[in-house]
Formats: structure tokens, C-alpha cells, sequence
């Protein structure tokens, strides 16, 4: 029998409540992105809470780090080297951890990169990229293990989204778009499969992950105010408990996707809300900056280079 590591006050508020809930004991999660932010804290907090986890991501020597975070403390970790861009690479990970684990009861899509632009200067290569990362990797990695969880009699898939996928802000678009396909892919998917496997969405706003930092470093997101950033946490409590509560839909933070309704009700006022909230969030991120050092002027600030999550 695994030994189950208590959840220490060092692992924070969320995660700490999350790892009494149960219902993960030698459960087999696959997570993308997960050498970095909203992944890598999801790998560590479904280990603390007894699962079997496969780390998948580009870059190993992350993941190894985040695999030896798990087994320290007696946590069970696989690495599971993938491009989500190559299905080479997605079918040769999910047969590795087929042949170690011999089923995976939950997929956790978190892999995505955001290039902003507005839309009339928006380059075609840079919309690609996204939706190579955001929408095809997210579906191949789906389609790699249906197969198995339909074998198996049922398994959880919990895609992670975006508020962006609900409404289109700027300079945001092509990141949206993706998200706005990810979002209709998954709600398709449910009607598709039988009762027993689980599709769910995450919508997080702005979280503090690497892709939340390049927005300091990018000329084009400089107006939203870093303060403002939720920790990653909160948005791994929302993965766990669409998946331990088969929940369809959850924003983070909750009630987020108020904008939705209006924006289908209403579209001229939620246009002229989103105006409203860019220029509060200009302010404040100008009020922000001017009590920091000035930052280094160097190719970091490139606008075109993606962020990752």
C-alpha cells in the first residue's frame, strides 16, 4: 500500500482542504504542462491526494525536478516527455504510461501558450502556434486516451479553458479564438461520449504563472495590473473538484463568466464594460509600475514571443 504523505501548512490553504477530500487513492492522472504552473501545481497536489501521476510536458528537465517534488514525499510520478504538437510523440507518452500503469482515469489538458496582438496586426504564423498548442494539442491528447478510458468503463477529461473563451478581449483575439474553440470542442465531446466518461472545463482568468510574468515583459499586455494575478492554486481546486464532483463547468474565479450572460443579452453593454475595465486596468497598472525599478530593455520585450502557462 502507497504511503499517503499528510498535507503540511506549507502546501497551502487550497491544497491542504483538497487533499482530505479523497477519491483520487491510486488514481491514474496524465497532466499536460505540467514542468510549469498550473500544471506542475496540479501534479503535486493530485499526488498529495494519493494518484498515480504522469507529468507530461517538452521540457525534462522541469519535469524531472517536479517528479522528484512528488516522490520526496512519497508520492508515485511518471515523466512523460511530449509535444503536444507532434502525435507522435502524444500516442508514444500514452503508450509508456499504458505499459507502467495499465489505464489513465483522468487527462488534465493544461498545456497552452498566448501570443497577443491586436487583431488587425495579428500574424497568421503566430494564431498557428496557439491553436497547434491550444486547440490540436488538446484534442489529440483527448483522442489518445478515449480509447482506454472506453476499455477501461469510464474515465475524467478536464480541459482547461479560459474566461478568454467566453468573451473576446483585446489583445487577445487569437488566444480567444482558441479558447472559444476548446470551449465548443469540449461541449461537443459530452454528447459524444457515454455517461461514464467525464468531460469537464476549467475557465481561469489571469493566474500567476510564467505566462502571467511575460506580461510584464510584453509591450502589448503591459495595461493589465500584475496585482490583480490569482495564484495557481485556485485554479487546481477547480480542477479538482470538477473532476471529484463530475462538474461541467467551473470558472475561477467562481461567477466569473457573468460577462457571458450579458455579452448574449446585452453585447453592446458587455463591449462597453470590457472598454470600461481595460482603461481601470491601464490605471491601475500604470500606478502599479511607477513604484517599481525600471525594467531591463532587452529582446525579453519582444511582443510576438508566446507565453506559456
Amino acid at each position: 500500500m502507497a504511503h499517503k504523505n499528510k498535507p503540511s501548512a506549507a502546501d497551502g490553504f487550497p491544497s491542504t482542504i483538497l487533499s482530505r477530500l479523497g477519491g483520487f487513492d491510486d488514481r491514474v492522472v496524465l497532466i499536460t504542462g505540467a514542468s510549469s504552473g498550473i500544471g506542475r501545481e496540479a501534479a503535486l497536489t493530485f499526488a498529495r491526494m494519493g494518484a498515480r501521476v504522469a507529468v507530461a510536458a517538452r521540457r525534462r528537465e522541469q519535469l524531472e525536478a517536479v517528479a522528484d517534488a512528488i516522490t520526496r514525499k512519497h508520492g508515485r510520478a511518471l515523466i512523460v516527455p511530449t509535444d503536444v504538437t507532434d502525435r507522435t510523440s502524444i500516442e508514444r507518452s500514452v503508450r509508456t504510461l499504458l505499459r507502467r500503469w495499465g489505464r489513465i482515469d483522468l487527462l488534465v489538458n493544461s498545456a497552452g501558450i498566448l501570443i497577443p496582438s491586436p487583431v488587425a496586426e495579428m500574424r497568421e504564423d503566430d494564431l498557428q502556434s496557439m491553436w497547434r498548442v491550444n486547440v490540436l494539442g488538446a484534442l489529440a491528447m483527448m483522442q489518445a486516451v478515449l480509447p482506454s478510458m472506453q476499455q477501461h468503463g469510464g474515465g475524467t477529461i478536464i480541459n482547461v479553458a479560459s474566461l478568454a473563451g467566453r468573451r473576446g478581449i483585446s489583445p487577445l483575439g487569437g488566444y480567444c479564438a482558441t479558447k472559444f474553440a476548446l470551449v465548443g470542442m469540449c461541449e461537443a465531446l459530452r454528447t459524444e461520449v457515454p455517461p461514464e466518461i467525464h468531460v469537464g472545463l476549467v475557465l481561469p482568468g489571469v493566474i500567476d504563472t510564467p505566462m502571467a510574468h511575460a506580461f510584464d515583459a510584453d509591450e502589448a499586455l503591459a495595461a493589465w495590473p500584475a496585482a490583480l494575478n490569482m495564484p495557481a492554486s485556485w485554479v487546481v481546486a477547480a480542477i479538482v473538484l470538477a473532476a471529484r464532483f463530475r462538474l461541467r463547468e467551473i470558472s475561477v474565479p467562481p461567477g466569473a463568466a457573468t460577462m457571458e450572460v450579458i455579452a448574449a443579452l446585452a453585447p453592446a453593454v458587455s463591449d462597453r464594460l470590457v472598454r470600461w475595465g481595460t482603461a481601470a486596468g491601464q490605471m491601475l497598472a500604470r500606478a502599479t509600475r511607477s513604484r517599481r525599478p525600471p525594467a531591463p530593455t532587452q529582446s525579453t520585450r519582444a511582443p510576438r514571443s508566446p507565453a506559456r502557462r
